[in-house]
């Protein structure tokens, strides 16, 4: 699947940084091509939807983590088969600052079911909803970058 058939909006991140009541920071990724290919990607071996801890969400930049202008690859994969399930492209900073509002929202809010939302949709129509507590960051390298990572506590990689 190609990286522009996918549109990633972020919504409930203006309150971080602000003395307001935190949001559950919320993804939507909007899939504009072959439907079934996408709907194939989402299907564990039984056909059904995988669960949210069957998914693993991560950003790899594509350049110095301090550079404004750097982006960075957003994917999703499968846990068990390491596949992908999808990729598309992001610029870095909003992500992070995504994966900060999450961090702060699950301190502030006690969440216990997940820190942020991805809601997905194939052209406007809801597809799938996932409650996610883990989110990693990975530098150009490869590296795992832990400090801008989201990583609950308890959780050992």
């Amino acid at each position: 699947m190609r990286r522009d058939y996918f549109e990633l909006d972020v919504r409930d991140v203006d309150w971080y940084g602000e003395d307001e009541p935190p949001l559950q920071p919320t993804v939507s990724i909007d899939f504009y091509g072959p439907a079934e290919e996408l709907r194939e990607r989402f299907a564990g071996p039984d056909g059904d939807l995988l669960a949210a801890e069957e998914l693993d969400t991560t950003l790899r930049l594509q350049g110095p983590i301090d550079d404004s202008e750097t982006t960075g690859v957003v994917s999703v994969t499968n846990r068990v088969t390491g596949d992908y399930v999808m990729e598309l492209n992001a610029p870095a900073k909003d992500v992070l600052q995504f994966i900060g509002a999450a961090r702060e929202y699950g301190r502030k809010a006690d969440d216990v079911d997940g820190h942020y939302r991805v809601d997905v949709a194939i052209e406007g129509d809801h597809f799938a909803t996932f409650e996610k507590s883990t989110f990693l960051v990975y530098d150009a390298d490869g590296n795992l970058l832990r400090g801008q990572s989201l990583i609950p506590s308890g959780v050992e990689l």
